[in-house]
């Protein structure tokens, strides 16, 4: 593990391990590298697997404000030249899935292929965005343990809260490392992001689409939005919107099928 400086004057937490093609991972909003801590070992045998603590999140900086998704993928950019990644594979779980598209978006030519893990290239609703602000608003007067408390249940599948307790408790845990101002100033990025639809349907890189069958965060609809030769769709059974903790396994396999074709 390390620390790297990224953007200027931003200290980003980033753990490494294995060796062979490149694969950066980034968690979703209130997680950490600590996500994948399961995934890793069943990757790093075949891959370099690179995950990062994002903006705001896990031991990176949280600076004051509202942050941007371009910002925030713009901070995966020095990170991947500081290792001097010439390409790699980029993979996004929710939140970490619109900074992926915001990077496909502009540097596609940094990318060997991209994915979105239980995430989707449409914006927020006016709803959603309503409710963002509402989190902002607790986050500055209750700080994050309750905001914490309720949602991280609503991101496993209904059986898996008393099934996976201590996975349910492990992302607790990893959720109350959140600096408030971090999971603001996120909260805000993902309320002002644009419609990326357009960023999937034009894509010919490979491309990887994952749902969770009882993901009721982002439905698979919302993440399957195009189709062709260069798309593989996953619905992952008997999961909801947490594969990394629910069936790392699984979600392993997915993965490393997915690499393979690239590769093939």
């Amino acid at each position: 593990m390390t620390r790297i400086r990224v953007n200027t004057n931003f200290n980003m937490h980033v753990e490494e391990q294995g060796r062979g093609p490149a694969i950066i991972m980034l968690h979703g909003f209130c997680g950490s590298s600590k996500y994948w801590s399961s995934l890793i070992p069943l990757l790093s045998e075949q891959y370099r697997v690179i995950v990062p603590d994002l903006r705001g999140h896990g031991k990176s900086d949280a600076p004051v404000g509202a942050y941007t998704i371009e910002q925030m993928a713009d901070d995966i950019l020095d990170l991947a030249n500081t290792l001097e990644l010439s390409k790699f594979v980029l993979l996004g779980h929710s939140l970490g899935g619109y900074i992926t598209l915001s990077f496909a978006q502009r540097y596609a030519d940094r990318l060997n292929g991209f994915g979105l893990i239980h995430s989707t290239g449409y914006p927020d609703t006016e709803e959603g965005k309503q409710k963002r602000v509402a989190t902002v608003q607790s986050l500055q007067a209750e700080g994050i343990v309750p905001m914490v408390d309720e949602l991280i249940p609503k991101l496993f599948a209904a059986r898996h809260i008393d099934e996976h307790a201590e996975q349910v408790s492990k992302a607790k845990e990893i959720g109350y490392l959140t600096p408030p101002q971090g999971a603001a100033g996120a909260a805000l990025a993902m309320r002002e992001r644009p419609d990326r639809t357009a960023v999937l349907a034009a894509t010919a890189l490979p491309l990887l689409l994952i749902a969770g069958e009882q993901d009721g965060i982002v439905t698979s609809d919302k993440t399957f939005t195009v189709n062709g030769p260069n798309v593989t769709q996953v619905t992952l059974t008997d999961v909801g919107h947490m594969s990394m903790m629910e069936s790392p396994e699984r979600l392993a396999d997915t993965v490393a099928s997915y690499m393979h074709q690239i590769r093939a």
